[in-house]
């Protein structure tokens, strides 16, 4: 009878994690340490003999270079960070995944903070980032505070913010008024009268734009102009929305959608609900084109954000900044293009 393993109520030992050293490959392929980190430094001098020796033990290794420790001795590392609410929905993860590709193309390390739109934590986020060094913040979410930009001016750190304008910082807007004042116009151009737009109550710059821009065209138009909100930009508000502008017995019968999100909400409840045909009782557009508008159940007309060209531009703004510091603000605008499907067709 074999045994049993004695077990003397203690939880076995974990191994620490070791990852492989440059002296362990150095030592393998019979050169000196400083021949290792010659090796991988970009510009260094090595001899063609050593640096073959070096690559082969460091292959059979698995050895990889400690980023990490380069960017201490740099008081710098090569991570970037992405600031946003709610990543996860609606254009703002498909700008997320944009931005990381981006990113990593260029060598830098990308680093995804979910954060609130309040200064207190915005502020935490930030301070995280210059901790770890990080050599630029791309903001996608909340109007970072004048201290936010303050602390990133006085450690040389780059910022680019997404869908709004700060003085002091890079940025990428959409042309949220050109859209929605075209939006107006084509409702308007297509015999409708009693035209809306479906908005959010959180206030962001882009919300604003795009509401205020419909509203002023299709007032400037003669049109009678509704306005119905939800809490936030999202599918539920879409609903909160459609159920502010369609309780009334004056209905519209053309709404305007900050967004898709809110856009999808409505059209639900005008289908669902209210039994109203779209487009034939209720037309809609939307905005940001997010991959669910072309869905059988949407057919969505909406206005099209390009997540790969916003993530370009701000990469490229981001560069720009860090090549020269001391360059005036730059600032892209998008213009989005309309992509006509069947919930409206002008």
């Amino acid at each position: 009878m074999t045994d049993s393993p004695v077990n003397d109520g203690k939880a076995p030992k974990k191994e620490r994690m070791r990852f492989v050293s440059a002296e362990q490959v150095a030592q393998l392929a019979g050169v000196s340490r400083s021949a290792v980190s010659r090796t991988f430094t970009p510009g260094a001098s090595v001899a063609p003999a050593t640096r073959e020796k070096v690559l082969r033990a460091a292959e059979e290794l698995g050895y990889h270079v400690n980023d990490l420790a380069r960017g201490v001795l740099a008081n710098q590392s090569r991570l970037v960070g992405i600031v946003a609410t709610k990543p996860e929905i609606g254009f703002r993860a498909h700008l997320a995944a944009a931005l990381a590709k981006f990113l990593i193309q260029r060598g830098s390390i990308p680093i995804l903070i979910n954060t609130g739109q309040t200064e207190d934590e915005l502020l935490a986020a930030q301070k995280m980032l210059i901790g770890h060094r990080a050599e630029a913040i791309i903001i996608l979410s909340g109007s970072p505070p004048a201290s936010f930009l303050e602390l990133a001016q006085r450690n040389g750190q780059p910022l680019v913010v997404i869908g709004r304008s700060e003085p002091d910082a890079d940025h990428v807007r959409a042309g949220n008024s050109e859209a929605s004042r075209k939006a107006a116009t084509m409702f308007f151009e297509a015999g409708r009268r009693r035209l809306a737009v479906a908005g959010s109550n959180t206030g962001t710059p882009s919300i604003i734009e795009r509401e205020s821009a419909f509203l002023s065209t299709a007032e400037g138009l003669g049109a009678e102009v509704f306005i119905g909100r939800g809490a936030d930009s999202d599918y539920e508000s879409g609903i909160t929305a459609g159920r502010a502008l369609f309780s009334k017995e004056v209905r519209p019968d053309a709404v305007y959608c900050a967004n898709d999100q809110i856009a999808f909400g409505l059209m639900d409840h005008v289908r669902q609900e209210m039994k109203l045909r779209v487009p034939e009782d209720v037309a809609i557009i939307g905005f940001d084109d997010v991959p669910e508008a072309s869905w059988l159940s949407y057919q969505l007309t909406t206005f099209r954000q390009d997540p790969l060209v916003m993530a370009m531009r701000a990469v490229e703004l981001m560069e720009r900044r860090l090549a020269n510091p001391d360059l005036s603000p730059g600032y892209e605008r998008v213009i989005p293009e309309l992509i006509i499907r069947q919930s409206f067709r002008p």
